[in-house]
């Protein structure tokens, strides 16, 4: 009865714990620096007891954050306990607990106390993403590639002899591993990649780099290089794209959702328009994408781009297809079934990639502007997954998208998620502040489910021939828009 008890407690302040988004220490810390704000206002008996036990706690949990490693989001947690410890420690020194009048030390205190308080409020809105659970029946494996293609020149340096490469990230459905097998890192194949690359997405967006200094300390469920699953079954492939200077690992928890319902999801990077892509021999490519500020100039561009991104899809299923014997994935694809993704540019780039490429036999667009000439015509199922239509949205997105899916020759789906924000279809919500222009209203945990069970559901019924009712599943989340083939004309 005991034991049980215990393992309720346990499990409640491990919530308190991950909803504060601090560890065990960095809690520590937290509680008695706290403990030293209001030391001063508890009865004479215990003051003396409570100053030395939360000195001595504070003392050494700060010293143990400095040496494991600090968050910014503790340093005002840890001016307040400095400001307040003089204050609490003094009447101990003194020998007597002679203080200063209550009105002369209130603003003091509730001074500290708030820069105390700022430290979990920080915590929470820049914490360390936690991935959630794949909910499938397959464990997840992760493996990095980097692929060169020598057909196609660089068109964003001026070395004539440079040839486009790319940095692809695969997930795939994988024996299971020992528990205590280390887990992918996110952002990148070492923390040190995953630094460069978080600082780069902070540094597009004009943010400096220390706000996601928790970014890359996270650890997602894939296991790298992890054995291929056993049943020498064939996996359904999904190519992603990311946005207009997104990475490889912006959608993890999507793909790894996906990889454990059995699909190989491989993410690209696309150097020179990706924020940060760390390459084998060590170089970073940064991106080169800068807008002019003119429309008609951007929106040349932006065609340019896609039409590079929507080339590096096809590169990429051309050397999935010519995996060499040697390599755990060769026999275990399934190249006749394939779905080009995206998100927003990347979306572009999808439906581009299938116009041109017919090896691909699905379309999934999560919140991208077509671009591109609009011929010829899109004759794969495609799902595009809209944010909600504000009087903010560019006017000629909708009509756009429509018109793509309305001259498709085949049947497409266009679903509008309330509460959705552009970033809602990306990792976004576990680590961003939870602000619904930014990330949406749906919450970090229902963003990665809603986006996961719609794209899946699509996945399973085009690719998996599933004899379920997808207008209805879909039509669940959202308002969806059905686009017959035979009403099309």
């Amino acid at each position: 009865m005991w034991a049980h008890g215990s393992g309720i407690e346990y499990d409640l302040v491990t919530d308190i714990i991950s909803g504060l988004n601090l560890s065990p220490l960095e809690l520590l810390t937290l509680l008695s620096a706290l403990a030293l704000v209001v030391v001063r206002w508890l009865p004479a008996a215990a003051r003396r007891h409570v100053t030395i036990a939360s000195g001595a706690v504070f003392l050494l949990s700060a010293i143990l954050l400095c040496v494991t490693g600090l968050r910014w989001q503790l340093l005002p947690v840890l001016a307040g306990a400095i400001v307040a410890a003089p204050f609490a420690v003094s009447p101990l020194v003194r020998g007597r607990a002679r203080r200063v009048r209550w009105w002369l030390a209130l603003p003091g205190s509730v001074a500290c106390a708030c820069l105390v308080a700022t430290g979990p409020v920080a915590a929470w809105a820049f914490p360390v993403p936690v991935f959630p659970e794949p909910t499938g029946d397959f464990a997840v494996g992760t493996r990095v590639l980097q692929w060169t293609d020598p057909d196609r020149p660089e068109t964003f340096t001026a070395d004539p002899q440079d040839r486009r490469t790319v940095v692809a990230q695969l997930w795939y459905p994988a024996r299971n591993s020992p528990a205590d097998a280390p887990r992918a890192q996110y952002l990148g194949r070492t923390e040190d990649e995953a630094r460069t690359v978080s600082e780069a997405l902070a540094g597009g967006v004009g943010l400096p780099g220390f706000l996601f200094d928790g970014v890359p300390l996270a650890r997602t469920h894939a296991v790298p290089d992890a054995a291929v699953a056993d049943g020498g079954q064939r996996f359904p492939i999904v190519l992603f794209s990311p946005g207009s200077s997104g990475v490889r690992t912006q959608n993890t928890a999507w793909a790894e959702e996906l990889a454990s319902h059995g699909y190989v999801v491989a993410a690209l990077d696309h150097p020179y328009d990706s924020a940060a892509v760390v390459l084998t021999d060590g170089r970073t490519i940064t991106s080169a994408t800068v807008s002019t500020g003119d429309r008609d100039k951007d929106d040349k561009l932006a065609d340019d781009w896609t039409a590079i991104r929507a080339a590096d899809l096809s590169f990429a299923l051309t050397r999935l297809e010519g995996l060499d014997g040697a390599d755990p994935l060769a026999g275990r694809l399934d190249t006749s079934r394939v779905a080009a993704t995206g998100h927003s540019m990347g979306g572009a780039a999808a439906l581009q990639a299938a116009k041109r490429d017919h090896r691909f036999t699905a379309v999934i667009d999560l919140d991208g502007y077509p671009r591109g000439p609009q011929s010829p015509d899109l004759n794969q199922p495609t799902l595009a997954l809209t944010q909600a239509i504000t009087p903010d949205t560019d006017p000629r997105y909708l009509p756009q998208l429509t018109d793509v899916l309305t001259r498709g020759t085949a049947k497409n789906y266009r679903l509008t998620i309330p509460g959705a924000a552009h970033l809602t279809f990306t990792d976004a919500p576990l680590y961003l502040p939870p602000l619904p222009s930014i990330v949406g209203s749906l919450g970090r945990t229902e963003s990665p489910h809603v986006v996961a069970a719609t794209t899946l559901a699509f996945l399973d019924s085009v690719l998996r021939n599933g004899s379920g009712d997808l207008a209805g599943t879909l039509s669940t989340y959202g308002e969806l828009s059905v686009y017959h083939p035979d009403n099309n004309r």
